[in-house]
């Protein structure tokens, strides 16, 4: 007779698992998340153009980016493909490398403090007045040529007024930027007159002269002398050192290297076969030597559609013009929204070969190039900042697609949001001008990335003072006393058994907390990386998890709790928030600004020898045994001479009874402790020989002192017939013959018999002691 099995069925889904959800730039709502190929992701983000330091709008980006790759790599378990660039060659890298080569060969020239110098230095500052101060003002304010010291004095007069200056603002940003470097530059033209003045024209004066003057002068040598700058090694170097700068922040920042890194001048060739095909496809011409775009054949094929992302803004001139740079012309373009794929280079600018002469890439055309190199004719995220939206992403779509001949090159486009300081954008002409440098003086890594986690990804995050101290600082506050509390129950539990379960209800309530709070996370983490909510539903399980350690005292199920702290620990890790190893409890100990060793490794050790020798001190202080002092330095001596010494702390015992502290190399302690043990072993034996031969010695003459003294000189403690007669103690008077002793014999046994009456009475005493 055969036994089957009987039916089987799944039980019913009680809970559905929830889908990731991404908030998608191209549709302006959330929208499944699918990648092409099962669980491989193809992610390219735009990098950064390296010129100048990193400052906090980098930091928001990249670390908010490095937030999002993590949750889908790390917590999605998707094989994330990530790609970014850095462009290392755009206006503004040959404008700022040009100004600082020929600020720097200018400097190197100058011998001392002269009259042309005073005068060169005054009119590239009369050109700046006439150029850049001017554009914000009014007409009747403006500076005129010829006139530029008395426009000035109009100009003072106009700014004293706050709302007129603020009207100046409005019109260009960098108004105030261009008003100091007006400012300095008039100072330290002042100050060097009086100094030529009393001929003090010492190179000292004339650099000062020079230092002071560095944004004014750089643009006016600029201006004049940039066709001189021919070697693109220039350029290269200020673009290689920015951006090593860059990484070195990101990596303090904790944001993950990408997974392929592209630079625009080593794709220059690709670059050039790129434009080549969108000519040939009908949507590119050529004019002067560029190459320009042309959205409106692209628009109008009746297959592609321009601006898929913002097509509001593509009137929008002011943006237009951004996006083509400061060196950039509108020359020969047939429409304002048309872009250069290709620049003719003109004097002072790197150069490359190309069927249209020499030229450079244009700025959007490279982040098409090398994310097709990767990727092909389609990705499945492409991120940046909201403010690449349009003209940059827009015009990388229309060009990719005219290359590809494809309608979807990128399918969810995510835009992290903008960043303001204090309310306001940032801005060095707002003095709100924050590096990375500067912010990591004042936040640990771990706060700025919280600050970024506590706000949603695509929102305008505003970074404020009160942010930091106040939501940031209890957020951290709260994680660390939790984990602080939860190892030190884990720590005392010795984990043998004390006959009872601990698993009652309320370890069952917290055991349904903690899978709530998985599905509730998972669920606010599909909901478009909602990373507040994520964070919400750790602090909250946090605080039930703290209510029952509370509550619960001495039934209290170590397991559970340490169950809790440990997903909520690798969650943060997750997050990028945590510090050493994953699968230690907690997120770790913050790393100190020199790098130095995780705080909780090093001091652990020691507090738990402290802990040790504490709870013995109390033991013994609780027990109030008669022995407890002697208890008491017995702990010390071991403390000293057992526990502290592999640790390398040396306690050298002072007179005043302070003991004197110690750092040494753990190993040059334990051969000096032991070879003072060794000596002290090898002092004991040698004592101990001593005195057991002082024992014997004592021994014999005890054993000596056995004979009384009235026997001593009789048979068998003298020979037979020594002796024949004796008086009443024992002492001979007679020799063996019957002849009388003479009186120096009898002088010399008298010494003999009081000797053993001593011997003797010592003896006899031992033997009492004895019973």
């Amino acid at each position: 007779m055969s036994i089957k099995q009987p039916p089987w069925k799944p039980d019913l889904r009680c809970t559905e698992e929830p889908v990731l959800r991404i908030y998608n730039s191209l549709t302006k709502s959330k929208t499944e998340f699918i990648p092409r190929n099962g669980r491989i992701v193809k992610w390219y983000n735009c990098g950064p153009t390296v010129y100048d330091a990193s400052h906090m709008g980098h930091a928001r980006n990249y670390v908010t980016q490095d937030i999002l790759r993590r949750i889908v790599s790390d917590y999605f378990g998707y094989d994330v493909h990530f790609v970014m660039n850095v462009t290392d060659i755009d206006d503004k890298i040959i404008l700022r490398a040009r100004q600082k080569y020929l600020f720097e060969r200018f400097r190197d020239q100058v011998a001392s403090l002269s009259a042309d110098l005073i005068d060169r230095v005054s009119a590239a500052w009369k050109a700046h007045v006439l150029n850049r101060v001017s554009r914000a003002l009014p007409d009747d304010v403006k500076a005129r040529e010829g006139d530029e010291n008395a426009s000035w004095l109009r100009i003072e007069q106009f700014i004293e007024d706050k709302d007129r200056k603020a009207e100046c603002l409005k019109r260009d940003e960098k108004f105030d930027m261009h008003l100091r470097a007006a400012l300095q530059t008039l100072s330290a033209l002042s100050i060097a007159r009086e100094k030529l003045s009393s001929s003090e024209c010492d190179r000292e004066f004339a650099l000062q002269l020079v230092d002071e003057s560095r944004d004014i002068l750089s643009a006016s040598l600029d201006e004049e002398l940039k066709h001189t700058v021919t070697d693109p090694s220039i350029f290269r170097a200020l673009a290689a050192y920015w951006e090593n700068q860059f990484f070195r922040d990101m990596d303090r920042l904790r944001v993950r290297r990408p997974d392929i890194l592209t630079r625009v001048t080593e794709y220059v060739p690709e670059i050039v076969d790129f434009v080549k095909r969108i000519i040939e496809n009908g949507y590119g011409y050529t004019h002067g030597g560029s190459v320009y775009f042309d959205t409106l054949a692209f628009d109008s094929s009746g297959k592609h559609v321009y601006a898929k992302l913002e097509p509001w803004s593509k009137g929008n001139r002011e943006l237009l013009a951004e996006g083509e740079g400061a060196l950039s012309g509108s020359s020969g373009k047939r429409s304002p929204a048309d872009f250069a794929l290709w620049k003719a280079s003109k004097a002072g600018e790197p150069s490359w070969p190309s069927p249209w002469g020499s030229g450079r890439p244009g700025w959007h055309i490279e982040c098409s190039v090398m994310a097709s190199a990767i990727f092909g004719d389609n990705m499945d995220i492409h991120s940046g900042g909201i403010d690449l939206a349009f003209p940059h992403h827009d015009n990388e779509i229309a060009q990719s697609e005219a290359y590809h001949g494809c309608e979807s090159w990128v399918n969810y486009f995510i835009h992290t949001g903008h960043l303001h300081i204090e309310g306001l954008k940032m801005s060095k002409s707002l003095k709100n001008f924050i590096t990375i440098d500067e912010i990591l003086r004042r936040y640990t890594p771990r706060q700025l990335r919280l600050a970024f986690l506590s706000q949603l990804w695509n929102a305008k995050v505003d970074f404020s003072e009160s942010l930091m101290t106040g939501e940031v600082r209890t957020i951290e506050n709260n994680f660390n006393n939790f984990f602080a509390t939860v190892k030190a129950i884990v720590l005392t539990n010795n984990g043998q058994s004390d006959g009872y379960h601990h698993y009652e209800d309320p370890e069952r309530e917290l055991m349904n907390e903690l899978y709530q709070s998985k599905l509730s996370f998972r669920a606010a983490l599909c909901d478009s990386f909602n990373t507040p909510e994520a964070l919400k539903v750790l602090r909250d399980l946090v605080s039930r998890t703290n209510i029952y350690i509370n509550s619960r005292g001495k039934l209290l199920n170590v397991g559970v709790v340490e169950q809790s702290a440990r997903w909520v620990g690798q969650m943060l890790h997750m997050f990028g928030l945590g510090e050493g190893y994953e699968p230690d409890l907690g997120w770790g100990t913050e790393q100190n600004k020199n790098g130095g060793a995780n705080r909780e490794e090093v001091l652990m050790p020691y507090l738990r020898v402290l802990s040790s020798f504490r709870d013995g001190v109390r033991r013994l202080a609780i027990a109030k045994t008669e022995d407890a002092p002697k208890q008491i330095l017995k702990l010390c001596d071991q403390l000293r001479d057992d526990d502290l010494v592999p640790l390398g702390v040396a306690l050298d015992d002072q007179e005043d009874g302070k003991a004197l502290v110690k750092l040494v190399p753990p190993a040059e302690l334990i051969k000096t402790r032991d070879e003072k043990r060794q000596k002290l072993e090898a002092q004991a034996l040698r004592k101990a020989a001593a005195a057991e031969e002082q024992r014997q010695k004592r021994l014999a003459k005890l054993e000596k002192g056995r004979t009384p003294p009235e026997e001593l000189f009789r048979p068998p403690n003298v020979p037979e017939g020594s002796y024949s007669q004796w008086n009443e103690i024992g002492l001979p008077t007679a020799d063996g013959s019957g002849e009388k002793l003479s009186k120096s014999q009898e002088k010399k046994l008298q010494k003999l018999w009081n000797d053993q009456k001593k011997l003797h009475e010592e003896y006899l005493a031992w033997q009492q002691q004895q019973h």
